[in-house]
């Protein structure tokens, strides 16, 4: 069984700076197949039986076993809207690092700049769907870490076919990987997104929970990653220090003898 490390996922990415939010690392329990499901929550954060008679679920991601002498992971940078993090970016451009980035429709709309920087450099990076409008990927209307819920079947798979269109339009390419909004999934609806196309992008090491820790926080989080991690961190926050954390981890790592893949050569 796969248990998922440096807390819960939570879904600060889209909001102001703040302080961090003591509600953001919540309990979570192991379930079955590679899935953890939230324990405990507060506040917006769905609790007790869902109004579909569904607990949503965190899909648990790691890399396959790698007879390789130097431990490989994977990194993940989610662009759920506002701004772009070009320090991140070239940093993992200069250490020859190459990341999964998962945009949504409203990412590209808003940083078409920032977009070509990433295209510039084929080589590294692939581009995920973390959907059209950036909503949580949970059936029944409520809100979910603040985050507007699909609400039903019909609204999901739009959500992840309006996302990879876009991102095909803009690219050229057709993303294999979905992440939804929050990281957060209703059960039934995990073999759909397959049968629309996609590969569910969980992960086992939450690097910045949404980009809400400093950088001391994220470094500490991310330098403890083991050989098969898949690690989630935010690449759309330019205005915080989460992202200095991812790159002082991922040179700490270059320098430990780590290696570094995308989903797509990876998994």
């Amino acid at each position: 069984m796969n248990h998922r490390r440096g807390g819960a996922q939570t879904c600060l990415c889209c909001s102001k700076p703040f302080g961090i939010n003591r509600r953001a690392v919540l309990g979570f329990a192991a379930a079955a197949m590679g899935f953890v499901s939230p324990a405990h929550a507060t506040g917006e954060h769905p609790t007790g039986e869902h109004p579909t008679g569904e607990h949503p679920v965190e899909p648990v991601l790691t890399l396959p076993a790698d007879q390789s002498a130097a431990p490989r992971v994977a990194l993940t940078l989610d662009a759920c809207s506002g701004g772009f993090d070009g320090q991140l970016l070239q940093a993992l451009i200069d250490r020859n690092v190459p990341a999964t980035i998962f945009v949504t429709g409203i990412w590209l709309a808003r940083n078409p700049q920032a977009l070509a920087q990433i295209m510039a450099h084929p080589r590294l990076f692939r581009f995920g769907n973390h959907g059209a409008r950036h909503q949580a990927m949970v059936l029944g209307d409520r809100l979910v870490y603040g985050q507007k819920t699909v609400g039903t079947v019909e609204a999901a798979r739009q959500e992840v076919m309006e996302g990879g269109r876009l991102i095909e339009q803009a690219t050229g390419v057709r993303p294999q990987w979905f992440r939804g909004a929050t990281a957060l999934y209703s059960p039934s609806l995990l073999p759909m997104i397959g049968t629309w196309g996609y590969r569910v992008a969980g992960f086992s090491l939450n690097g910045d929970a949404g980009a809400s820790l400093p950088a001391q926080g994220v470094a500490a989080r991310i330098g403890r990653a083991r050989a098969g991690d898949v690690i989630i961190a935010h690449i759309n926050q330019p205005h915080r220090t989460s992202g200095a954390g991812v790159i002082a981890a991922v040179k700490r790592l270059v320098d430990q003898g780590f290696t570094f893949t995308t989903l797509d050569a990876g998994v």
